[in-house]
């Protein structure tokens, strides 16, 4: 195992020179087939009790076969615009967050551009696994940040069926379909985005990967019978590097914003795992109650998780102006990171 310092990069707060930004409005669309883990006893060796005491997930959506990943993210998007009052021609950029596109290439950025009208937007995918959205985040706000952009939309949108082994009942009971979305906009006044870490360790991708379709091991007959195109992931080690890491960035991103965990009012992790949560919840000193939870219901969506799980929250009437907000994740690669937000959306 490569012993080096994973490479990390820290993004500090505005300073003077550059612009205040804010999430102004969030969007969320699930399918709406809900797969229980009682059917998936039909399909695998497993039961409910299992997947439940080991995962606290209950449930998961499926999208329909004629659902891609941009069939997901443009209602999700379309429902952020209209939370944040925002005309699709007002977009400057559109990133989506996916290891799901609806194909190697044209991103699907673009596809979502043409079904929502954001003819004004330039457009790109970001590849990060679960940690998708949040380097999304990332990279929008740099543009927003320095001028570049006035609006960004970032999407995180998965359709995880299609890659997942419904024969290993180890990693198909993980995962579902969804897809969520957030507009940002600098904003003078309230503080916005203070503070985001990324950070990656590529010496561990063969612990969570989707080995067929690239240019590694291009689609052929033999990719397809060795089941290349499904998820693979080694579950224990996962579990272990996204504690470890997911508690790091949390503490990082905290530090660099002048804020420690009791400054905040909710914790927004990437829904892979209840017990994970649950582990650095413990590690950071953060009582469960403070965390948005959707795991139960949802499942791991991966790079749409943590959005997803924030705009139920501000649906809901959990998230207030002026609070302190924590977004966490972990994903292949290995990839992590952390942004620590104060909370505004326009009245």
């Amino acid at each position: 195992m490569n012993t080096d310092t994973p490479a990390r990069r820290s993004f500090p707060p505005a300073g003077p020179a550059l612009r205040t930004v804010s999430i102004v409005g969030t969007g969320a669309y699930l399918p709406e087939r809900i797969l229980t883990n009682q059917e998936l006893e039909q399909l695998v060796e497993t039961s409910d009790e299992w997947i439940t005491s080991r995962t606290g997930i209950r449930a998961r959506r499926i999208g329909r076969p004629d659902q891609a990943a941009s069939d997901l993210a443009a209602p999700a998007a379309r429902r952020a615009l209209e939370a944040a009052g925002v005309a699709p021609e007002q977009v400057d950029l559109i990133i989506v967050a996916s290891i799901t596109p609806d194909m190697i290439f044209p991103s699907t950025g673009c596809f979502v551009q043409h079904l929502i009208g954001a003819r004004n937007a330039f457009c790109m995918d970001v590849q990060a696994a679960c940690s998708g959205f949040l380097y999304g985040l990332s990279v929008a706000h740099q543009y927003l940040a320095t001028g570049a952009a006035d609006t960004a939309l970032v999407i995180g949108a998965e359709k995880l069926s299609s890659v997942v082994d419904w024969q290993d009942r180890q990693t198909c009971v993980l995962f579902g379909d969804g897809a969520g979305a957030a507009v940002l906009q600098p904003r003078g006044a309230p503080r916005g985005i203070l503070s985001s870490v990324l950070g990656a360790d590529g010496s561990l991708s063969n612990l969570l990967m989707l080995p067929g379709g690239g240019s590694r091991h291009p689609t052929s007959e033999q990719t397809l019978k060795d089941r290349l195109h499904y998820l693979k992931m080694t579950g224990r080690e996962v579990f272990k590097h996204a504690v470890t890491h997911m508690t790091q960035a949390a503490l990082d991103a905290l530090a660099k914003s002048g804020l420690t965990i009791d400054d905040v009012d909710w914790v927004v992790p990437h829904q892979a795992n209840r017990r994970i949560v649950e582990a650095i919840g413990d590690r950071l000193g953060a009582p469960l109650d403070k965390y948005v939870l959707t795991i139960e219901k949802y499942g791991n969506m991966s790079a749409a998780s943590v959005i997803v799980a924030l705009d139920e929250a501000a649906r809901d009437g959990r998230l207030k102006n002026g609070d302190i907000v924590l977004l966490v994740a972990f994903g292949g690669g290995f990839t992590w990171g952390a942004m620590v937000l104060e909370w505004y959306q326009p009245t």
